[in-house]
């Protein structure tokens, strides 16, 4: 059953960068790029490093920690199509960004 939760607006977020929300006992990651705004876990499955903060590079993002890459459309790594943060379902509505977090 889905739970959407509002995390803000769409504007909060420049193009090519990242804000971090906290909803729900969650910390998501939310990323502005070429492809579009995305939602995924802001805590790296490597050490917990915090993916918000990392580098972004296109639609990659650096863990400022120890440097694994996801790909913010797909919450996978670079590394591997079969390990990664959870990527969370969302929706523009009126330039408001909701997620669902279930």
């Amino acid at each position: 059953m889905a739970n959407w939760v509002r995390l803000g607006r769409a504007e909060e977020i420049p193009s090519g960068q990242c804000r971090v929300y906290e909803s729900t006992g969650r910390t998501i990651a939310v990323f502005n790029v070429a492809e579009g705004i995305h939602a995924i876990d802001n805590t790296c499955v490597h050490r917990g490093g915090p993916l918000g903060e990392g580098e972004i590079s296109g639609k990659i993002v650096t863990c400022p920690w120890h440097h694994w890459s996801y790909d913010v459309t797909t919450g996978k790594t670079t590394m591997s199509e079969t390990i990664g943060v959870k990527k969370y379902p969302l929706e523009l509505r009126d330039d408001e960004v909701w997620v669902d977090v279930e």
